[in-house]
């Protein structure tokens, strides 16, 4: 099964799917996506880190997330990736923000096909950007056109779609 959950920031989403991810009743492999360019950023990792369970296994992914579900792809195992639109960031742009499209479509495609493969038990967390108002700056545009993009392609793929708002999950789709 393959679950999107969708919301803004402190919307509640990763503490849902942290409950999700516990009530599968499977050892659940938490997939980390973030990574701590800034004593903010690296708070923030903090706090995900002490929220989680001490016996989950964590593995820290930038860029080959695909990869990275392949290799815990089963029936065993829970898969909670948080988060997707830290990963696309890592994916799109490089640390110097200059544009990877080749790399962006090449990880994407990867991550799509892997999870169509339905082997796995995965739960995959990512901001929903584009509710506001249209950005300044092209690399802002772009990069909320293609999270855009990217969810609905996974929503298409997905067994059950959840957005997440207050602490509360709407059900967008479920099979």
């Amino acid at each position: 099964m393959i679950e999107l959950v969708l919301g803004g920031a402190r919307s509640g989403k990763s503490r849902y799917a942290e409950q999700q991810a516990l009530a599968s009743g499977l050892p659940v492999v938490y997939i980390a996506t973030a990574e701590a360019g800034d004593d903010e950023m690296h708070s923030r990792i903090q706090h995900h880190q002490q929220r989680r369970p001490p016996h989950w296994l964590t593995v820290e992914e930038p860029i080959a997330l695909a990869d990275v579900i392949n290799e815990y792809a089963g029936k065993q195992h829970c898969l909670l990736v948080d988060c997707l639109t830290l990963w696309l960031c890592n994916v799109l742009f490089d640390k110097q923000g200059n544009l990877q499209e080749q790399r962006y479509q090449q990880q994407a495609d990867a991550l799509c096909a892997v999870l169509a493969t339905g082997r796995q038990r995965v739960i995959m967390v990512s901001n929903e950007v584009g509710l506001g108002v249209v950005a300044a700056d092209a690399m802002t545009r772009r990069f909320v056109d293609e999270a855009g993009f990217l969810h609905q392609r996974l929503a298409q793929i997905s067994d059950k779609v959840v957005l997440v708002t207050a602490g509360l999950p709407q059900i967008l789709k479920t099979l």
